[in-house]
């Protein structure tokens, strides 16, 4: 607004009052002195900025203008009234538009700057945003780094996945990772026939020897181990009328070892029949293969029950060597290779057999008592390879186990079953003539028939003693 010869600007100083002795004020005062012209101090409005603080102006103050930058004087009554009127208190500073600041408001912190050379200083936003610039290479070089450790570690899982399958697949009549069990997910027991035999091109190397059935609840992990023993007297085949050894019922359906599977189903087929347990699984362990596995896990820690020792022939081919030697185990915790495992699990035969002095113990050279040093066996095996100082071996192991064994059941249940299976809470059931059994004798050669010729005896004899 124009006022005579004054702009009312608010962005302008207010002139300090006339010392006038007539009080006519500053407006209507002939006798200040002005120095500079009117059009000098438009010009001057003109090139500087709107809301500039004088203060912040880059020009030097002119010597004539020092008296602008005094505190301003209080304003007359009518300034004070039309303060009021406008429902302002007087001093009341009129609010700056938004971004704009008082010419008398002190300038803002002052910011440090870096200093760059050979360029325009840097705010220290700029400053932080070249350090991040700075530190992105080694950034990505840590990224790299992990990058190249995943695919080294992919390329060992991807090769180990390859080497298990491959594993999965040579062992076993179903692909490694299908499921006839539903992974142990049911309330059913999964019952596994384990046969074990001697191995090789000599008579009788298909026997199998040791056959025990591990009856599991996926449920709650109870765990129930039936020893079957080699000497039960059953009919081979079912219904022809012949009669052999339990322990040749794989030896004869597999035709000495040419057909795996047929074996394994007659042998399952038949310990179900003497049980009355559902086995519908199998596993063969070959012993020669047996003892390579567990020299490969570096051995097994073995705790002997009771002392004993046998004869043990020094080669399972007579042909090749039918010498004897003498095996010796005494109690306590032993530490046992495969040779010495294998000894202990099948030795059964008294010294006085081949001429070495007297057996200490006969009791532990039973069918009995050597059924459950097999199972002890397995036990510690198992125990072994659970073991975190095992795995590194495990590799070097699946070809050793490869050699060992072979079942109707797939890697992935096997491996599910024995996770489930607990070793340490098992119960053991041993047909024997202490119990079910009587022994008796065939053609000159010792054989055990159920009790009273009773076979459902049996049965009911298991299903009492089962852990549920």
């Amino acid at each position: 607004m124009r006022n005579g010869d004054f702009f009312d600007d608010s962005t302008e100083p207010v002139p300090p009052h006339s010392s006038n002795p007539g009080g006519q004020g500053y407006r209507g005062s002939q006798d200040k002195l002005v120095l500079g012209s009117f059009q000098d101090e438009q010009q001057r409005n003109r090139n500087r900025k709107p809301y500039q603080n004088p203060l912040q102006s880059p020009q030097p103050a002119h010597q004539g203008q020092a008296d602008r930058f005094a505190p301003p004087t209080p304003p007359s009554r009518l300034s004070q009234a039309r303060q009021q009127s406008q429902g302002r208190q007087p001093w009341q500073q009129q609010p700056s538009p938004q971004g704009a600041r008082s010419p008398y408001s002190p300038p803002p912190p002052t910011q440090q700057y870096q200093y760059v050379p050979g360029g325009q200083p840097a705010s220290p936003r700029n400053s932080r945003s070249r350090r991040r610039s700075r530190r992105r290479p080694g950034c990505m070089i840590g990224c790299l780094t992990v990058l190249v450790l995943l695919c080294v570690v992919g390329a060992i899982f991807a090769s180990v996945a390859q080497k298990v399958l491959a594993f999965g697949s040579a062992i076993s009549t179903q692909p490694p990772l299908t499921s006839q069990t539903n992974y142990m997910n049911t309330a059913d027991r999964v019952n596994l026939l384990v046969m074990g035999y001697g191995g090789g091109t000599h008579p009788g190397a298909d026997l199998t020897d040791s056959m025990m059935v591990m009856s599991v609840l996926g449920t709650n992990d109870h765990t129930t181990l039936v020893s079957v023993p080699r000497d039960l007297w059953v009919q081979i085949p079912e219904g022809s009328g012949n009669y052999g050894k339990i322990n040749s019922v794989y030896e004869y359906s597999s035709n000495n070892g040419k057909d795996p599977v047929a074996g394994g189903n007659a042998a399952a087929a038949k310990v179900s029949l003497v049980t009355g347990l559902d086995v519908r699984y199998w596993l063969t362990i070959n012993f020669t293969g047996f003892k390579e596995f567990i020299d490969s896990i570096g051995g097994i820690d073995v705790y002997v029950p009771d002392s004993f020792n046998a004869c043990y022939p020094a080669n399972d081919d007579p042909s090749v060597n039918a010498s004897w030697i003498k095996v010796q185990f005494n109690k306590g915790m032993q530490h046992m290779n495969g040779a010495t495992a294998i000894e202990y699990a099948r030795a059964r035969e008294p010294l006085e057999v081949c001429g070495k002095g007297t057996s200490e113990n006969l009791a532990e050279l039973t069918d009995f008592a050597r059924s459950a040093r097999q199972q002890i066996i397995i036990k510690a095996a198992m125990s072994k390879l659970k073991q975190v100082s095992t795995w590194p071996r495990l590799y070097a192991a699946l070809d050793a186990l490869q050699k060992t064994v072979y079942t109707n059941m797939s890697l992935a249940d096997l491996a599910r079953f024995a996770l489930v299976m607990n070793l340490n809470t098992a119960h053991h059931i041993g047909l024997s003539n202490q119990n079910v059994l009587v022994d008796s004798s065939v053609d000159g050669q010792y054989v055990l028939l159920p009790a009273n010729g009773n076979w459902q005896a049996i049965k009911d004899y298991v299903s009492k003693n089962l852990y549920n």
